[in-house]
C-alpha cells in the first residue's frame, strides 16, 4: 500500500485559466486539491499530469463536464482528513466534530488561513484571471511539518 501524500498543492478559482506559474508552483505535490470554479476539464487533466487531483464543483462550473465533480470532497493526507468545498459559507457540518483537521475552500478569491476549534481553514486564493486588486495565488502545504503552515505562492511574482 502506498504511503499517504504529505505534500499538498492547493488551487482554486482558475476560471478556465491555468497559468504556467501555477503548474510550476504545484510541481512536486503528491496530491492537488482544486477548490472549485475550475472553468474547463482541460485544467483538471493538466493538473493530473502532476499528481492525483481531488476537485469540487464551483458556482461557475455548470457545463456538462462539471457534472462529474462533487459539491464536496474528502481527501486523506499524511494522517489528516481534509474537507473540500467551494464556498466555506456553505459549510453544513462542524469540521472538528466530524473529524476533519483541515478545510480547503475557494470562492472569495482572497487567500488566507485561520484556525478555529483546532481545524485549519485554508483558502489558496484565485489562480485564474485577476479579480479586483486581489493577488493571483496558489498554496502548498506540507503535512509533515507541524504546526501546519500553508505557503502561499504569488504567481505574478514568479513570472517576473
Amino acid at each position: 500500500m502506498p504511503e499517504p501524500p504529505t505534500k499538498i498543492g492547493l488551487i482554486s478559482d482558475t476560471h478556465g485559466l491555468l497559468r504556467e506559474e501555477a503548474l510550476e508552483a504545484l510541481r512536486g505535490a503528491q496530491l492537488i486539491i482544486h477548490a472549485g470554479d475550475v472553468g474547463n476539464a482541460e485544467i483538471l487533466e493538466a493538473l493530473k499530469r502532476l499528481a492525483p487531483v481531488v476537485a469540487v464543483r464551483g458556482n461557475v462550473d455548470r457545463e456538462s463536464w462539471a457534472r462529474a465533480l462533487p459539491g464536496t470532497a474528502i481527501a486523506e493526507a499524511g494522517g489528516a482528513t481534509i474537507y473540500v468545498l467551494h464556498d466555506v459559507k456553505a459549510l453544513d457540518l462542524n469540521p472538528a466534530t466530524a473529524g476533519f483537521r483541515i478545510v480547503v475552500s475557494g470562492h472569495s478569491h482572497k487567500p488566507g488561513k485561520r484556525v478555529r476549534d483546532g481545524v485549519l481553514y485554508i483558502n489558496p486564493g484565485s489562480a485564474g484571471p485577476r479579480r479586483f486588486q486581489l493577488p493571483v495565488m496558489v498554496a502548498r502545504l506540507d503535512i509533515e511539518k507541524q504546526p501546519w503552515e500553508p505557503e502561499f505562492v504569488d504567481l505574478e511574482r514568479m513570472s517576473k
